[in-house]
């Protein structure tokens, strides 16, 4: 099943990975908390740590993270929301766009990226808005370390 969240202001780490775990997450820092919740067109689960912005969101299904932690923040979502591991679709959409990511020629990123990288690489991504480019690094192990964590994978 799909999910898609919007996340308030105090928890943009937190709406970083649920873009990178593969769900379309609407963040947006500058947006005052009045304006917050004109920004969700579609049926949106919010993700929140304010009290305020729990009430006015009303009976609309939402998750109050009540820890600090990153990886424990993500373990409320995943068991509060009902996620499994079957889910996710990690590295699908832009981090800072929220868009999904498109697979690109190799050659379309040459002098793009780091020439080592592009040496060491054969598989690229790119976000259509930004134009960001992705590739999987030891950014991508180390994360995918997280979604064991999270989803208690030994």
């Amino acid at each position: 099943m799909r999910f898609c969240f919007i996340v308030d202001r105090s928890l943009g780490t937190l709406a970083k990975w649920l873009r990178i775990l593969g769900y379309d997450t609407i963040y947006e820092p500058e947006v005052s908390a009045g304006e917050f919740y004109d920004r969700s067109e579609d049926p949106r689960i919010l993700i929140t740590r304010s009290k305020e912005i729990q009430k006015a969101w009303g009976s609309h299904d939402h998750v109050f993270i009540s820890s600090n932690p990153l990886v424990e923040q993500l373990q409320q979502v995943v068991a509060q929301i009902g996620i499994t591991r079957e889910d996710i679709r990690p590295f699908s959409r832009c981090i800072h766009c929220n868009l999904a990511i498109d697979r690109i020629n190799k050659n379309e990123v040459y002098g793009l990226v780091p020439d080592y990288i592009w040496e060491t690489h054969d598989a690229f991504n790119r976000c259509n808005q930004c134009k960001r480019i992705y590739w999987s690094g030891s950014h991508a192990e180390r994360s995918m370390d997280m979604i064991k964590l999270i989803f208690d994978v030994k």
